[in-house]
């Protein structure tokens, strides 16, 4: 691509507002150079093999000072492609981390955009929420119903690790299961996937080196903590190459999931908004090209029938190029209304990576005619847990306590918190 037309992958990655002009040149300059000395070193082996074979040719017909002559040449030859061959491999290994500084490229639909500010809503539904007098926000209603202890999390922990408590656990594990077995009733293969990853799977679903100082590291093993269960789950194809009939591939699973979130501050940071580690159930889709759009409006209206299904007030909206991720061509953003706080909370993405993930992960298929190609990926929340509890605890505030949904009570076991 970049070789065929960099003018319009610079042009294209400057709607996600990222320069890319500095890299493409250096990776065409890295490319020069790899395919000079790739050059160069193969015309030096051709002549190590012709000057090989007059060797022979020489010593039968009994000219041995010749042939020694081409012998020293031989191995001055092979000293040169030796220190070719160390050229090339320096140069190739920059190669590689110069053209994984460029993010994936934004698909047609994405409009220019700075920031947040600039995402297009696409759709809005759900009730209206109606309060009580002095409604409270959810981290004062946790408080209240002693079902989320945020004093307790910073004492084990630190700021960010909520403990749940009572009721409260009782529904983390309530959405956990909903949230699963819808997904598993709309087709999605449950898998239940490791909550640690190595590096190589970091770099194949693209969070790393793009969000490495967003990840927990633990030095001693050389592992990762998940972000989210996109990462173990999309890996499992990872040096694949499906069979025809073996794609799509639509899988669910739950993880905890973790994220440093370094420099979060101020209102988005209270109570449930932000947290380091949360519950999250996942949904990855892996197809072939043609059919990843259409894929992708499947994800879109699944997510939308579980949220609607809770019958909390949401909107969609169509990330912009400024608000996209490093990974993503395309991305829609769930959002429930927090009447108590009387803002919108993000809870679910849903994105189309085209080939970039699967070119990382070298992920194929083989086609009708028996060729290999790249695969699309896919993925969503569905749902992250967190703003999920937030939105049900200050929608569904009564006077005389929380309302749960109904298509929860037979996970709860209670239709109430009180």
């Amino acid at each position: 691509m970049l070789r065929e037309d960099p003018q319009r992958v610079i042009e294209k990655l400057a709607v996600k507002n990222f320069d890319a002009k500095a890299i493409v040149e250096k990776v065409f300059e890295l490319d020069t150079n790899r395919r000079a000395l790739q050059t160069e070193s193969d015309a030096m082996l051709s002549r190590q093999k012709q000057l090989s074979s007059r060797i022979g040719l020489l010593m039968k017909e009994g000219k041995r000072d010749e042939a020694e002559q081409v012998k020293k040449e031989v191995t001055e030859l092979k000293t040169k492609s030796n220190e070719l061959l160390a050229q090339a491999e320096v140069n190739n290994k920059e190669l590689d981390a110069t053209i994984v500084l460029l993010p994936n490229i934004p698909c047609d639909l994405v409009a220019p955009g700075k920031g947040a500010e600039d995402n297009q809503v696409v759709k809005m539904g759900g009730p209206e929420v109606h309060l009580p007098q002095d409604a409270l926000p959810h981290w004062e209603l946790a408080k209240k119903y002693d079902i989320i202890d945020f004093d307790l999390g910073v004492k084990l922990t630190g700021a960010g690790f909520p403990v749940y408590k009572g009721k409260g656990a009782r529904l983390q594990r309530a959405l956990i299961n909903y949230f699963l077995d819808f997904n598993t009733a709309a087709g999605y293969k449950e898998v239940e996937p490791p909550v640690v990853v190595n590096a190589a799977s970091g770099f194949g679903t693209g969070q790393l080196p793009d969000k490495e100082a967003q990840m927990y590291y633990v030095g001693l093993d050389d592992f990762y903590l998940v972000p989210t269960a996109e990462v173990p789950v999309t890996n499992i194809f990872r040096d694949v190459i499906l069979e025809n009939d073996q794609v799509p591939q639509k899988m669910t699973a739950y993880t905890p999931c973790f994220r440093r979130e370094a420099g979060s501050y101020g209102k988005d940071v209270r109570g449930l908004n932000r947290l380091h580690q949360f519950d999250k159930v996942e949904i990855v889709r892996v197809e072939k090209p043609e059919n990843s759009y259409a894929a992708l409006d499947e994800m879109v209206a699944h997510v939308e029938k579980l949220v609607n299904s809770l019958g909390l007030k949401y909107r969609i909206l169509r990330l912009c190029g400024g608000d996209l991720s490093f990974t993503s061509a395309i991305t829609y953003d769930f959002e429930l209304w927090s009447a108590a706080q009387g803002r919108w909370l993000e809870i679910s993405s849903v994105s189309n990576f085209e080939t970039f993930q699967a070119n990382r992960l070298h992920l194929r298929y083989r086609d009708d005619d028996g060729k290999i190609q790249l695969c699309h990926t896919l993925n969503g929340s569905s749902l992250a847990l967190p703003r999920v509890v937030a939105a049900l605890l200050e929608d569904n505030e009564t006077e005389d306590g929380i309302i749960i949904p109904e298509v929860l009570r037979p996970y709860t076991g209670f239709d109430k918190i009180d």
